[in-house]
C-alpha cells in the first residue's frame, strides 16, 4: 500500500516536471522572437506597435515567467504554491484575447493561438492537484 502511495506521488511530481519544464520551453521558443519582429507586424498585421515599451516589456515578463515555469519544474513540491499564480498568467493572457475578440478587436487567428494558454492552464492545475503539499509528502 505505501509503495503505490509512493508511485502515486512520484508520478504527480514527475507529471508537473513535464508540464512546467514544456511550457517553459514552449514558451521561450514562442516568445523570444518578438524581439526581432517588431517590423513584420506592422506588414501583417497593421497598423504598426506604436507603443513599443508595452510591447517590449510583454515580451520581457512573458520571458521571465517562462524562467518561473523551469524554476518550478526544478522541484514541484517546494515550489507548489507558486503554481497558483502561473494560473493567473495564462488564464489572464487568454481571457483578455477572448474579450477582445468578442468585441471585435481580434482576428480568430489571434484568440485561437492565445487559447493554446487555455491548455497549460488546465495542465497547470492538474500539475497542481497531482503534487503533494509539503505536509503530505510520502518520501
Amino acid at each position: 500500500m505505501a509503495d503505490t502511495a509512493a508511485g502515486a506521488v512520484n508520478s504527480g511530481v514527475k507529471f508537473a516536471k513535464i508540464v512546467y519544464w514544456a511550457a517553459g520551453i514552449w514558451g521561450v521558443l514562442i516568445l523570444t522572437p518578438l524581439y526581432f519582429i517588431i517590423d513584420q507586424i506592422a506588414l501583417k498585421d497593421p497598423p504598426a506597435v506604436t507603443h513599443p515599451l508595452f510591447y517590449y516589456g510583454f515580451a520581457g515578463v512573458g520571458l521571465a515567467w517562462q524562467a518561473a515555469f523551469m524554476i518550478i519544474a526544478t522541484c514541484p513540491v517546494r515550489y507548489r504554491p507558486m503554481m497558483i499564480a502561473t494560473w493567473v498568467e495564462k488564464f489572464s493572457y487568454a481571457a483578455a484575447a477572448w474579450v477582445l475578440y468578442l468585441q471585435g478587436r481580434l482576428h480568430v487567428v489571434d484568440v485561437g493561438f492565445a487559447s493554446i494558454d487555455l491548455v497549460w492552464l488546465v495542465l497547470f492545475i492538474i500539475a497542481y492537484l497531482k503534487t503533494p503539499s509539503r505536509a503530505n509528502e510520502a518520501y
